[in-house]
């Protein structure tokens, strides 16, 4: 029979002699109280006032108050006739009391009325014994069930508790040692059991697997040493260099192509420390600095690309540090056991950034001369003094004016995002006044407002100190923030613009009432070129990421809030305290 048919089986048997066990108490403990509550309502509550009744007859009978509680008592007496004759005593008392008080100086009834009081008090004394032997031989009975059913599921548990232990732990016991000759490589090792259940089937399992690992043993080192090759030869016709470590530092293997850029030979980097060789190789020293911290820590920064000479120019390299972590045969436990350091030769894309920047820029300076004199034509041509135009002509030269406006603003945007990618933002850093900038915003975009009817509501607080920061710079972002307000606003609506103090900092705040922003776009507004799907096609996107990118590099914050359907809330902030003046970030 199977174990697990045999302890279903008998954990089943025992589990069933315990629910026998607790309904035969639930029952004989239910029979119990009722018995006690028949004798305490039925019995005791009579004989309770009846003492009553004989306390009243014996001291005030002849007073309208002992007339009461006689009459009240009896009364209760009534309610709890149970036994046999009890009624007609009742009658009778309620009679002679009747009598009684009709003739109260008649000593002769008042003996009567005694009487029949104690007669009623000596049935229900009688009702008690008989109840009270009733109720032991319940008892009796109760206790002999409850001990057959108790010694019969202490029968049962005791035999599981003398067999099924060594029953199971035996085999384990005989298995484990087993097992742990195999672990020490003694693969001749056999275990023999009798049984059919599931350690028989376990048994010829394992005797099968230490046929076939004694099989293996002698002929996978072949293999291994195969597979060695294999993993070395794969490693070495990678086309990025890699380093490979152990958990104790120590240089295990490396490809040509990390040989030739590092500059030694193979025999001076295996089975070294990389240590003890970073002390006399500068790249190497680069390579390891911060390699356990970067592994442990969690965040997410991109390092700098390393410029290395190889391929007879300067190249560059990103830095990927990979942690071989196992979990070792029979643990649960991960451990690491080394290292690889990959590079991964990104020169290619640098060299295409450099172009993509240089291209911008140049074509952003060629640009602005022929739309600053296109707008210098417009101007001419709305001069009354170059004649006058007809509606029609009006219309298209209004047309002209906002796309070389828009022009303008782009190609602005295009060079101002050059020069954030090539890390040379030009700040002015001086001692500015917040309201000054907050009104050069406004005044610049309340023309834009005025046209689709959008008010400005201004919150500024007051003794708003003068603070450090460029002033150029952060009137473009505020200025940048009401057009966006303004263009995703609808007609007729509000904006708000504050200007606040707030945890040692001051805020910059513009609120629209428009469609806003959903939550999982909310995160890449300020991403370049990023446009949230579904919104009006207007500039190069690069507005919000230049503003991040200026307000940042002052060393400030920003971001936006706000919740889809109720419009959204631009923000950034400077901290209010002395800021060292720089000229170039």
């Amino acid at each position: 029979m199977k174990i697990k048919t045999k302890l279903t089986l008998w954990v089943g048997l025992l589990f069933a002699m315990i629910a026998l066990l607790t309904v035969l108490s639930a029952i004989n403990i239910n029979k119990l109280s009722g018995d006690a509550n028949n004798i305490l309502a039925d019995n005791y509550n009579t004989i309770d006032y009846c003492r009553q009744m004989l306390i009243a007859l014996n001291k005030d009978i002849a007073t309208p108050e002992g007339h009461e509680i006689f009459a009240e008592n009896l009364q209760k007496q009534r309610a709890t006739i149970t036994e046999v004759g009890e009624r007609q005593l009742t009658d009778k008392i309620a009679a002679d009391f009747n009598r009684l008080v009709q003739s109260p100086e008649d000593s002769a009834l008042l003996q009567i009325v005694h009487k029949d009081i104690t007669d009623i008090m000596l049935l229900n004394m009688q009702a008690i014994q008989r109840k009270s032997q009733i109720t032991g031989k319940t008892a009796h009975d109760a206790i002999w069930w409850i001990s057959g059913a108790g010694t019969l599921c202490f029968l049962i548990a005791f035999t599981l508790l003398i067999n099924l232990p060594s029953s199971i732990a035996n085999p384990i016991r005989e298995l484990t040692a087993s097992i742990k000759q195999i672990a020490a490589k003694n693969y001749s090792e056999r275990v023999h059991f009798e049984s059919h259940n599931e350690f028989g089937e376990l048994a010829t399992s394992f005797n099968t697997m230490a046929e076939k690992l004694e099989e293996y043993a002698g002929s996978n080192l072949a293999r291994l040493l195969m597979e060695k090759k294999r993993i070395e030869t794969l490693i070495n016709k990678m086309r990025d260099p890699v380093i490979g470590l152990d958990e104790k530092g120590m240089i295990l293997f490396t490809n040509d192509k990390a040989l030739k850029i590092i500059g030694v030979n193979k025999t001076d980097l295996i089975g070294k420390s990389i240590v003890e060789v970073a002390k006399h190789n500068d790249l190497i020293r680069l390579l390891i600095r911060d390699i356990d911290q970067t592994q442990q820590s969690d965040n997410n920064e991109k390092e700098q690309p390393i410029k290395i000479y190889a391929d007879d120019k300067e190249s560059y390299f990103e830095k990927e540090v990979i942690d071989i972590n196992i979990i070792p045969t029979g643990e649960k436990v991960s451990q690491r056991i080394g290292h690889v350091i990959i590079l991964k030769n990104v020169t290619p894309f640098k060299e295409m950034d450099f172009a993509k920047t240089n291209f911008i820029a140049t074509i952003s300076h060629e640009l602005k001369t022929p739309i600053s004199s296109i707008k210098m034509s417009i101007q001419l041509l709305e001069n009354a003094k170059t004649g006058k135009l007809n509606d029609d002509q009006i219309q298209l030269l209004e047309s002209i004016k906002e796309d070389s406006h828009r022009l303008l603003k782009i190609t602005g945007e295009l060079l101002d995002m050059s020069q954030v990618e090539t890390g040379n933002i030009q700040l002015n850093v001086q001692p500015c006044d917040p309201t000054v900038i907050l009104q050069y915003a406004i005044d610049t975009t309340k023309t834009q407002a005025d046209q689709k009817n959008i008010h400005f509501t201004v919150e500024a607080a007051e003794s708003i100190p003068k603070i450090n920061m460029d002033s150029e710079k952060t009137a473009w972002v505020l200025t940048n923030f009401l057009t966006n307000a303004i263009r995703y606003s609808p007609e007729n609506s509000d904006i708000i613009i504050s200007l606040k103090r707030k945890d040692q900092c001051i805020r910059y705040e513009v609120k629209d009432f428009g469609k806003g922003i959903e939550p999982k776009y909310q995160g890449k507004v300020f991403d370049r070129y990023f446009q949230v799907p579904g919104s009006p096609k207007s500039g190069t996107g690069l507005g919000l990421a230049i503003s991040k990118d200026f307000i940042e590099a002052q060393g400030g914050r920003i971001g936006v809030e706000g919740e889809f359907g109720s419009g959204s809330t631009f923000f950034f902030s400077f901290p209010i305290k002395p800021t060292r003046a720089n000229n170039s970030v």
